[in-house]
């Protein structure tokens, strides 16, 4: 993982505090606390962390053009660091322990200030150690931009647990059993793509999925057993705003009866695509328009894991509605997500035409044999050079999976345009993660406008903890 020493030398030992002496007297800030508590789940109790405020609310609904005022209050026994998953924020306060800023003692505190230029749907979570398979996650709404003063918010958020501690999970793994869902026979460190320049085999091509056999998958932070019941209006519409805050499992969105303009991907709006199912990779946000017919029933509305039978969701009634329970599985096996819909996203806001002044290849690669993750063959330690990329820069970022899995990948501190799968040029949805199939090769663009130092990593937990991580620096 992550080094936990400041490498930077003084200038980063300051942290955070100098951007927010000065705000923090004019204003009292929003406070976020990270603790420890309790859910049940599967009618046992777990121990769990979470990111409330004062009030018991999780996580921050705000809006654009107020600053993000927050002190981040740290009640766990150990160090811990939350990023802003999504945002711009100025380098030292995106909360990557050992890049950005050093972690939160415990019993310590961060301020955080800075303003928030764009809306949409957003998260936070730790980037310390394995804290956030332990739910430490929470919501962070921004709303303005396309957003309808009638229309109703729901937010959905997504996440796998396991009654398992993820530091045994994550031995397991490096041990090759236990928790290893091995999809077939085991695949060695050539079917793995272990080369960065060698291709995967042909043999290979059915991706290997889902690592980890969770207990349960979990919709704000409940199973069908006892799903959440949301009171919708019969006419109306509403904005369902589903978070995928999963350590390692991707889903299908599925609605069922209702009709869905996907309206945003990644908090960024896009021209609207009608649908009843939409894919949702590690990380990423989907922003759906619901049409709510106008006639009192229940509607569920379903995350279906990849490549599994296995489901979890909330319903949502309308009127008088009577509720039934939904199975917690599906009757066929969900297929593998796929760059399908990616290919027909459209940017409603797209970058400004430019040629690329730079880029980089990234080579996704490893193997499952002592559970190994890497990009272009390095697995990152704190000696890993950063990419180079001067300010003002049009930076593309190719990247192409050599391995059997998928991985979703995420650049902090930028919004990126895909801008090709496979070579195939368009002016695709803007994003800062994106799911990369193995096979598969795929571009983004961004501009050099946030100098700093910036983490560049598969959003699976346990392939970032075995090092598929870069960085991008400049200053």
């Amino acid at each position: 993982m992550l080094s936990r020493r400041s490498f930077l030398g003084g200038s980063l030992a300051a942290g955070i505090a100098p951007f927010t002496r000065a705000q923090a007297i004019e204003s009292s800030p929003t406070v976020l606390r990270l603790e420890r508590r309790s859910i049940e789940v599967n009618g046992k109790s777990a121990s769990v962390l979470g990111i409330r405020q004062p009030n018991g609310q999780f996580g921050i609904a705000t809006e654009i053009g107020k600053p993000f005022h927050v002190r981040v209050e740290n009640r766990l026994s150990e160090p811990s660091l939350i990023h802003w998953h999504g945002l711009t924020p100025p380098w030292r306060q995106d909360g990557v322990p050992g890049v950005s800023a050093p972690p939160i003692p415990a019993g310590g505190s961060a301020d955080y200030d800075f303003p928030l230029t764009f809306g949409g749907t957003y998260w936070m979570h730790s980037h310390e150690g394995l804290q956030e398979q332990v739910l430490l996650a929470a919501p962070l709404i921004i709303h303005g931009g396309a957003d309808r003063a009638d229309e109703q918010d729901i937010v959905l958020m997504l996440a796998d647990f396991s009654f398992t501690p993820p530091e045994e999970i994550f031995k397991r793994l490096r041990n090759g059993g236990g928790m290893a869902a091995m999809n077939g026979a085991a695949k060695s460190p050539a079917m793995m793509g272990a080369n960065p320049g060698m291709a995967m085999p042909k043999a290979a091509a059915k991706p290997d999925l889902n690592d980890v056999k969770y207990d349960a998958f979990l919709a704000n932070e409940r199973t069908l057993a006892d799903p959440e019941v949301v009171k919708v209006e019969p006419g109306r519409s509403a904005l369902l705003r589903v978070i995928n805050s999963s350590s390692m499992s991707a889903f299908h969105i599925d609605l069922g009866q209702l009709k869905g303009d996907l309206i945003a991907v990644d908090g960024h709006r896009i021209t609207p695509l009608k649908g009843r199912s939409f894919p949702i990779a590690v990380s990423q946000r989907l922003d759906i328009r619901l049409a709510i017919p106008r006639r009192a029933a229940a509607y569920p509305v379903l995350a279906r894991l990849e490549g599994e039978r296995r489901q979890t969701g909330l319903i949502l009634v309308a009127g008088r509605g009577h509720v039934r329970r939904a199975p917690e599985l599906a009757d066929a096996a969900s297929p593998p997500l796929t760059l399908e819909l990616e290919s027909r996203l459209r940017a409603a806001e797209p970058l400004k035409a430019r040629e690329a002044d730079r880029s980089h290849t990234l080579n996704l690669t490893g193997e499952m044999a002592g559970y190994r993750w890497s990009i272009n063959g390095v697995e990152w330690t704190e000696e890993t050079p950063p990419l180079p990329v001067a300010e003002g820069e049009r930076v593309e970022l190719i990247f192409v999976n050599k391995t059997a899995m998928p991985h979703p990948m995420h650049l902090h501190g930028h919004v990126f345009q895909v801008v090709a799968i496979n070579g195939n040029r368009f002016a695709g949805a803007m994003r800062d993660s994106l799911l990369v199939p193995p096979e598969t090769s795929v571009t983004v663009a961004f501009d050099a406008n946030n100098p700093g130092w910036w983490a560049v990593h598969c959003h699976l937990l346990y392939h970032l903890a075995a090092g598929m991580f870069t960085t991008i620096r400049y200053v």
